[in-house]
């Protein structure tokens, strides 16, 4: 039998990683292993052999999107900031990643930093007159930032930041900025603020950053997952980069694949490969059996993709024409078991307290919605709520400030668009159909069924089973919380979540 590479594997076999290419592999606090890999010869290229205009000029022709969520032409962005006019430029990397369940740029600043701090060098090369950089990452990473802190060390020590970069008259350091924690810094202006050491609110724009934005100066804003693509298009080329993706989504992207699938992890995919390829050839399908549901894309604010759509290809433009968006790369799976009103009351709840309070949209819409779910999962839903719901939503996406109100209403009319039926039957049935919002369930143990093993028993938190061993047990209605771990542990399933009539 031969033996198998770890390419060949289920897992591995149709992922292409190229801002993770060396995660894993090196180790990230010896510049050593980096260079040996290949590292800071693509700053090299650029500075010897290729003007700032031939460096943007690379980037617009790999077709390189800002990995962050947005998906704007890296290229023309860089070329936006060496157009505006100032002695004086900054160029920022957004390390604020604050969407539950991702890793993405964590796992890149821990495992790869170099690659990000030489991909800021070159694009603080090509948008000129920058010799200030800073890294806006959350003080939750502490690991990240503690091999940022060494990386740079390294580098300047090595003579690829600081003074005279390799002998050349470019001169380029790096700061860090750790953030507090505030989802809203994500976004660009917010962050741009949160450096100053200023509240971090997003504000009006135009002005963009690239013409008014660190201070005053024109400022270049990427995230880690895009300046970690920098490097390998200036060595590979343009054409090698955007032989791969589709024809308005080059490269790959990263994704945290989380939730209800078998092999969760951190993947890298070719732009075009569709979500049943992800989640049932790399992903292995969902634990024990049990069929997919939705899959939620684009952080908490993204859109829910039901099963009919699961052969929609991974690009910034087919999963926006769903419904749902990039993002930076989480990607949540759900199951049967999943009740689609309640996901989306989680992730609006989410972003209801991520809210900076500055617009009135995202303030008091955001809770006027996060209200009628919380009155739906508990019953208390009327028809009128289905209509008022929709329409708050197009409100928000219309008039909020920033890009975090602007898609705040996304997990709630994804899933009225695609699962409306569940809606229905939690107002006009007042039923859970995943018997999941605890208000219109209640769990029986069926007692010709239950064998009396007393898992459930064992595993009640507040002790509200009883029963012998070998004999039916019986659920003290009274005690119960129905947190639904007796139907979660129970073999024989006598538990039955049954549906408030």
């Amino acid at each position: 039998m031969a033996l198998q590479g770890y390419k060949e594997l289920p897992v591995f076999a149709k992922q292409l990683r190229i801002a993770l290419r060396n995660t894993g592999i090196i180790n990230p606090e010896r510049i050593e292993e980096y260079i040996a890999r290949g590292g800071y010869r693509s700053l090299e290229k650029a500075l010897f052999e290729m003007a700032p205009e031939q460096v943007i000029e690379e980037i617009k022709r790999s077709g390189l999107r800002g990995r962050g969520g947005g998906g704007f032409p890296t290229g023309l962005k860089w070329e936006f900031a060496r157009r505006s006019p100032g002695e004086e430029k900054y160029v920022i990397c957004n390390a604020d990643e604050g969407d539950p369940g991702a890793y993405m740029d964590r796992s890149i600043l821990e495992g790869d930093p170099h690659s990000v701090i030489e991909g800021m060098a070159i694009a603080a090369y090509a948008i000129g007159n920058c010799r200030e950089g800073y890294i806006y990452c959350r003080a939750e990473y502490p690991l990240a930032i503690k091999r940022l802190r060494m990386a740079i060390a390294q580098a300047e020590e090595y003579g690829l930041l600081g003074d005279n970069i390799l002998g050349t008259d470019f001169s380029f350091r790096l700061y860090i900025k750790e953030g507090a924690g505030a989802f809203v810094c994500g976004e660009e202006t917010a962050l741009i603020a949160s450096i100053e050491g200023k509240r971090g609110l997003p504000r009006v724009r135009p002005p963009y950053p690239a013409q008014s934005g660190l201070w005053g100066k024109p400022s270049n804003v990427n995230n880690v997952e895009t300046y970690a693509n920098v490097p390998v298009v200036i060595d590979k080329g343009a054409d090698w980069f955007s032989s791969y993706g589709t024809e308005k989504s080059k490269g790959t992207k990263v994704f945290a694949l989380v939730g209800k699938i078998n092999r969760p992890g951190l993947i890298e995919v070719p732009m075009g490969i569709t979500l049943r390829e992800i989640i049932f050839d790399i992903g292995g399908g969902i634990p024990r059996g049990k069929k997919f549901k939705a899959v939620q894309i684009g952080g908490p604010s993204g859109g829910c993709i039901p099963e009919e759509l699961l052969d929609t290809p991974i690009d910034y433009d087919s999963l926006l024409s769903a419904g749902a968006m990039m993002g930076s790369g989480g990607m949540v799976v759900m199951d049967e078991d999943t009740c689609m009103v309640d996901v989306a009351r989680f992730f609006l709840n989410f972003i209801t307290s991520e809210s900076c309070g500055k617009c009135t949209p995202c303030r008091e819409g955001t809770k006027r919605m996060l209200e009628i779910l919380t009155r739906i999962t508990k019953g208390e839903g009327e028809p009128r709520d289905l209509e008022e719901l929709q329409r708050l939503g197009r409100v928000i996406k219309n008039t909020a400030l920033c890009g975090l109100g602007n898609t705040a209403p996304n997990p709630v009319l994804s899933t009225m668009r695609y699962f409306m039926n569940e809606y229905e039957a939690h107002i006009y049935e007042k039923r859970c159909p995943a018997g999941i919002c605890t208000a219109l369930v209640t769990y029986t143990i069926d007692p010709e069924r239950c064998i009396g093993c007393g898992l459930c028993k064992r595993n009640c938190p507040v002790n509200a089973i009883e029963g012998e061993p070998r004999k039916p047990h019986r659920i003290i209605q009274e005690k119960c919380i129905k947190c639904g771990t007796c139907y979660e542990v129970c073999p024989a399933k006598p538990v039955k979540a049954v549906v408030r009539s």
